[in-house]
């Protein structure tokens, strides 16, 4: 194996093509950030956009900005944006809600078209790594329609296939592994035994080439607070393939959703097409952040976009693992694939001489030290690449700072020991 040096982790950066969108990120000195696909770092341009709403369009111009301001639209232009990163074509995905919410009326949706053509069907699917809001949404609607949850290996979804699957929620990169499954294959084989696919890109959009009409998905969600740097909270993205979008209104049915909203209607008429998955109205200092989060992203367009950003996402992790071997293989298990296809941007590791509450110890003294990670439970540091803002040579100090954060043993102390509610 050929020993990677700090040297040549600096010289990759100056070679980098995304390097100068470092810049558009108000970056915290002194910190290597390694949490991009947890909460995306703030954009620099956030800032002056809010104090600008803050004070014109609201402060000023108050409910007149709803029309002057194009507030209104923001649902739909943000969701063009974000449609331009995941394979959407305009007009066909658009921000509402929290990806919780959305998974709640997608879902349903998606169950009461499947089972008014076939309701022989019974069995939703998905996988046993999937994030537990996922999984609790799905429990809830199976209770409600009485239908089966079966939670299968990421290996073993295919196979569990058959002519009573209704529906199959996956994510293309997996929150606690990283593991990355190929989008086309899984939804060929779920409409190849009449399901419907569902992808839920929380850990996909703006980290890695999603093409959701290539792979003929049939529904999808994702957060704005992850890779699309839309700060904490930032709403979340529903999008419906055209051939479904007008067949069922979605169950929160809030006037916003409706055909003609400002006509005051006594009775719910869906508006047509993506139109309809808004409920209430949309909170719009948050999707000023969010268009500002993803402005990041498209800034990369003229360097090659996401496959630009892939292709250094799978550089900076490759490193990231080649370091790991080098410097501390015989205490970290990398849990993440090592084949770059099946791995998304991020890299879970294990701490094989882990005692009590040492792997959660692990991350706080790398927080400490001002390398921000963060731990899953039950035994994960977690670490994730976002291509624009990150740098090679932060890859290697960060490693560095795991070996020696291994050997000092700080990770034993007390004040690292105690878990706080965010993990």
């Amino acid at each position: 194996m050929v020993c990677i040096t700090r040297e040549e982790c600096i010289a990759l950066d100056k070679k980098d093509v995304l390097a100068s969108l470092r810049d558009q990120f108000d970056l915290p000195p002194n910190q290597i950030y390694l949490d991009g696909n947890s909460l995306g770092v703030l954009p620099k341009s956030t800032r002056t956009r809010l104090i600008h709403v803050l004070q014109e369009e609201w402060g000023r111009d108050l409910i007149r900005s709803w029309n002057t301001a194009g507030w209104m639209d923001m649902p739909n232009r943000v969701g063009d944006k974000i449609a331009r990163l995941v394979g959407a074509a305009p007009g066909e995905l658009i921000v509402a809600d929290s990806t919780s919410v959305n998974l709640y009326k997608i879902l349903s949706v998606a169950l009461k078209l499947v089972l008014a053509d076939t309701p022989e069907r019974r069995t939703i699917i998905s996988d046993k790594t999937m994030f537990p809001s996922d999984i609790y949404m799905m429990e809830s609607l199976a209770k409600e329609y009485q239908l089966k949850l079966l939670l299968v290996d990421t290996a073993n979804i295919v196979d569990a296939l058959d002519d009573t699957t209704a529906l199959v929620l996956l994510t293309p990169v997996s929150y606690l592994t990283g593991e990355m499954v190929d989008m086309n294959e899984i939804t060929s084989a779920v409409h190849s035994v009449g399901g419907l696919m569902l992808w839920d890109l929380a850990h996909s959009a703006g980290a890695h080439e999603v093409d959701l009409n290539g792979c003929n998905a049939d529904f999808a969600v994702g957060c704005g607070y992850k890779y699309l740097n839309g700060g904490p909270g930032a709403p979340s993205f529903v999008w419906a393939h055209p051939r479904h979008v007008n067949r069922v209104a979605q169950p929160l049915t809030g006037w916003l959703g409706h055909a003609a909203p400002f006509a005051f209607d006594r009775s719910y008429t869906p508006a047509p097409g993506i139109q309809r998955y808004i409920a209430g109205s949309p909170p719009i200092l948050s999707m000023v952040g969010l268009e500002c989060g993803v402005d990041t992203m498209l800034a990369a367009e003229p360097f090659g976009g996401m496959k630009a950003i892939r292709a250094k996402s799978i550089e900076l992790t490759e490193l990231f693992i080649n370091c790991v071997k080098q410097f501390c293989s015989e205490v970290m298990e990398i849990v993440s694939p090592l084949d770059v296809n099946k791995r998304g941007s991020q890299v879970c590791l294990r701490f094989v001489q882990a005692e009590g509450n040492d792997t959660y110890g692990i991350v706080q003294a790398l927080i400490a030290r001002g390398i921000v990670g963060d731990f899953r439970a039950p035994d994960i540091l977690r670490f994730g690449f976002t291509p624009l803002y990150t740098r090679f040579v932060d890859v290697f100090n960060s490693v560095q700072a795991i070996v020696d954060v291994l050997n000092t043993k700080e990770y034993k102390q007390q004040l690292y020991q105690v878990r706080a509610k965010v993990t």
